[in-house]
C-alpha cells in the first residue's frame, strides 16, 4: 500500500521512553520465551518502553516452563500502546485466553494467533503508536490464510509499509558483517529468474542508502556476489555473471554506488575477503544466510528500505526446544537495540539532510566595460620610454650634484 511523507499519519508524544512493539510470533515455539527472558535483561527499562502483542494468558503459560530467574518481570494488560508506561512491559490482547497451546507442536490455531499480533502490531506502527517494530518468529506454514498469503515477515511488512516505486531489502546484521539478499524466500529452482539487472540495480542502491541513513556509513563499500560456482568461468558453468551481473555492478558504479564483483561466493567467505567491505549483496537465501549463520547465530533480522524500522531475531520457531528453558534470547535483545539504534540513526540522519542550503553556481564577475578611442600603442609606448629616460637623466644629475 501506498505510504506517503504527506498522508502518513502522525501521533504528538512527550519526550518519554521510545515505545517498541513486539508481536509474540507463534504461541506455540520460543517466542514468549525469549521475550520474557529478552525483557528481564536490567538495562531494558533504561532505552525503552516494551508494548508485546499476544496474550497474557498464554506468556504466563509459557513463563512456567521456566526457571525462577524469568518470573519477575512485570507484566501489564493494556487496551492500546498508548498506555505504555516506563518501567514495565505492557500487554495489548490479540486473541483469546482460550486460545488452545500445545507448545512445541505446530497449529492452525498457532498461526492465527500469530496473524493476529503481527496485523495489530503493525496496525499501531502505521498509526504512528510504535517507534520501532521487533518480530518474533512465525510458522510460514500455519500462518497461512485468505489474510496471509506472504512467504514471510519481510513480505507482508513490504506490501504493507513500502511507498511506491521504492524496494525493501532483506538483511542480516552482526558485528562480523551486514549481508542482504536479491531475492528473499524463493525457491532455488526458480532464482535465476528472479535475477535481472534492474532487480540488482535497485537492491544496490536501497542497500547504500541504508547504510548511509540507518548506520551512518558515508560512502559504503559494497561487494556483490555470483550466482554460479566460481563466477560462472567466464561463461563456461553459466552467463548470468556476465550477461546481467557484472553489468549491473558496472552501471551501478557509473551511478554512484561503491559496487565490486561480482565474486565467487566460496572464494569470498573462504579467504576473509567479506571483511574489506561493509555490505554484501548476495544472490539468494542461503548463500547469504549460510555464513552469516556459520559466523554468529544471534545476529539481526532487518527489513531495509521502509519508512518504518522491523528487526527480529535471525532464527525460526524452534519447536524442538520450546518449552524446555534452552532457547537463547541473544538475538531478540540485540534485534530489541538494535531497532532503537537504527531509529536514532535515521533520524538524525534525516535532521541534517533536511532543508538543505541551496548550492548556487558561481557567477562571473561583472566588470564595466571600458572603451579606449583613439588609443595608439605605438605612441604610448614612446610616451613611457621618454618618460622613463627623464627620470633616470634626473637621478644621475642630483647624484653629480651630491658628488
Amino acid at each position: 500500500m501506498e505510504n506517503t511523507e504527506n498522508t502518513r499519519p502522525t501521533v504528538e508524544r512527550s519526550q518519554q521512553l521510545p515505545i517498541v512493539g513486539i508481536s509474540a510470533g507463534d504461541p506455540n515455539g520460543i517466542g514468549y520465551e525469549i521475550i520474557i527472558k529478552g525483557l528481564s535483561h536490567p538495562h531494558i527499562f533504561e532505552i525503552c518502553r516494551p508494548v508485546v502483542y499476544g496474550n497474557l494468558n498464554v506468556l504466563r503459560q509459557h513463563q512456567k516452563t521456566l526457571g525462577e530467574d524469568w518470573q519477575k518481570v512485570p507484566f501489564q494488560v493494556v487496551r492500546s500502546a498508548k498506555e505504555a508506561q516506563d518501567g514495565k512491559v505492557s500487554i495489548v490482547t490479540c486473541y483469546p485466553d482460550n486460545t488452545p497451546i500445545r507448545i512445541g507442536k505446530s497449529t492452525a490455531e498457532g498461526g492465527s494467533a500469530s496473524y493476529a499480533s503481527l496485523k495489530q502490531a503493525c496496525d499501531d506502527l502505521e498509526a504512528g503508536l510504535l517507534d520501532t517494530l521487533v518480530t518474533a518468529p512465525i510458522n510460514k506454514e500455519n500462518i497461512q490464510s485468505e489474510n496471509f498469503k506472504f512467504s514471510g515477515h519481510t513480505e507482508y511488512l513490504t506490501s504493507r509499509f513500502a511507498e511506491e516505486g521504492k524496494d525493501s531489502l532483506m538483511m542480516m546484521v552482526s558485528d562480523q558483517m551486514k549481508i542482504a539478499l536479491v531475492c528473499n524466500h524463493v525457491p532455488i529452482a526458480k532464482v535465476p529468474s528472479f535475477i535481472s539487472n534492474e532487480r540488482i540495480l535497485r537492491k544496490l542502491h536501497t542497500l547504500e542508502s541504508t547504510l548511509e541513513q540507518d548506520f551512518a556509513i558515508r560512502k559504503p563499500r559494497i561487494a556483490v556476489l555470483a550466482l554460479n560456482p566460481h563466477a560462472g568461468d567466464n561463461g563456461l558453468i553459466g552467463q548470468e555473471e556476465q550477461t546481467i551481473i557484472a553489468p549491473a555492478v558496472r552501471q551501478a558504479r557509473e551511478e554512484g554506488v561503491l559496487a565490486f564483483g561480482p565474486y565467487s561466493a566460496d572464494g569470498f567467505f573462504g579467504s576473509g575477503k567479506y571483511t574489506q567491505f561493509d555490505a554484501i549483496l548476495a544472490m539468494y537465501h542461503d548463500q547469504g544466510l549460510i555464513p552469516f549463520k556459520s559466523l554468529d547465530m544471534d545476529g539481526v533480522n532487518y527489513t531495509a528500505g521502509l519508512h518504518i524500522i522491523r528487526t527480529s531475531p535471525d532464527h525460526g520457531t524452534a519447536y524442538d526446544l520450546a518449552g524446555k528453558d534452552m532457547a537463547s534470547y541473544e538475538s531478540f535483545v540485540h534485534a530489541l537495540c538494535m531497532s532503537l539504534d537504527l531509529k536514532r540513526r535515521r533520524t538524525e540522519y534525516l535532521e541534517l539532510t533536511a532543508n538543505p542550503l541551496p548550492i548556487k553556481e558561481p557567477q562571473p564577475e561583472k566588470r564595466e566595460h571600458r572603451e579606449f578611442k583613439g588609443f595608439n600603442p605605438a605612441e604610448a609606448r614612446r610616451e613611457r620610454e621618454e618618460r622613463i629616460a627623464a627620470e633616470r637623466a634626473a637621478r644621475a644629475e642630483a647624484n653629480a650634484q651630491n658628488d
